[in-house]
């Protein structure tokens, strides 16, 4: 079952969340969606912002 995600993350941010879900570290989630390191530390810093969240602990619960 897919994780309720607030609408407010665009689908690339919701995929990323989803993979902090599951444990991965950011080379890990690049390699999984074939994009950059870098792209993965932009998307979660824009989860977090838009979240509200402080950090990658309170972005995934």
């Amino acid at each position: 079952m897919k994780p309720r995600i607030p609408n407010l993350l665009t689908p690339a941010e919701q995929r990323v969340v989803i993979l902090l879900l599951e444990g991965l570290n950011n080379r890990a989630i690049a390699q999984r969606l074939v994009i950059s390191h870098r792209t993965v530390e932009c998307h979660i810093s824009r989860a977090l912002r838009k979240s509200g969240c402080r950090n990658r602990l309170e972005l995934v619960l």
